[in-house]
């Protein structure tokens, strides 16, 4: 853990004195030299950092951090239009509801709004779900351009649970079925004691930007819930798409 701290502060400081060398970022974090060295070497070979044109002992950021301080003004300004939906969601519905983002082939928990009930699921934000094995994953790869489908289809989709798909035949049926009734449906496929009803959030351009989703334990969704939460999360995802038109 003080290695991981150590290596931000570096990045921090870096960005506050560029270009600065070794030395000199030593002497303001009160740091040894040899445990700055360390962190710089570390934050290179991720790609925050690089050496100054023309002064190799001298560090600079590089445009990495400004693509992910983008992308995290765009998941607040998300979060902020999504929680009053959201919370409307969670009483209709009485469950704990998910907001995902798609990153790469998988989505990534950004906020969670839980239930009052004394059995409910339970995720860490930031937690990231395969596309092929969750709602929400499944909602955004339904609604994603047809190479996306293919390149994620072409892949080994791997197996979490006994009802998780993974032949890809299979999988297209499954997607085509979420397409024609508007909302993905997680039968226990990535944790057998997690089930969860989802849909997706598109765009002025309809690409896939988010998912919304209710989640509940496997014991609790039934035919009639799955079907109601299917309407509910589908009218919510519609409300926040409508923010983005």
């Amino acid at each position: 853990m003080r290695n991981v701290l150590n290596t931000l502060r570096v990045l921090e400081e870096v960005a506050a004195r560029q270009p600065v060398g070794v030395g000199e970022l030593a002497r303001a974090l009160d740091m040894p030299k040899s445990s700055a060295q360390r962190a710089l070497r570390t934050l290179a070979e991720a790609g925050w950092i690089r050496p100054a044109p023309g002064e190799l002992t001298r560090w600079t950021m590089t445009t990495k951090a400004l693509a992910v301080g983008g992308r995290a003004s765009e998941d607040l300004g998300l979060r902020d239009a999504a929680v009053p939906i959201m919370e409307k969601l969670r009483v209709r519905t009485e469950e704990t509801i998910h907001l995902t983002v798609p990153e790469g082939d998988r989505v990534v928990l950004i906020e969670r709004l839980e239930t009052a009930k004394a059995v409910r699921t339970s995720m860490a934000l930031g937690h990231a779900l395969p596309l092929h094995a969750s709602a929400n994953g499944k909602a955004v790869l339904a609604n994603s351009d047809p190479d996306v489908i293919r390149r994620v289809l072409a892949n080994e989709l791997p197996r979490y649970t006994d009802t998780t798909i993974t032949d890809p035949d299979a999988m297209r049926a499954e997607l085509a079925t979420i397409r024609s009734q508007g909302f993905a449906v997680n039968h226990g496929e990535w944790r057998a004691d997690v089930s969860s009803v989802a849909a997706v959030v598109l765009d002025g351009q309809d690409i896939p930007v988010a998912s919304l989703s209710v989640n509940i334990p496997t014991t609790r969704l039934t035919e009639e819930s799955e079907v109601s939460f299917g309407i509910a999360v589908g009218e919510a995802a519609g409300n926040l798409s409508a923010r983005f038109r």
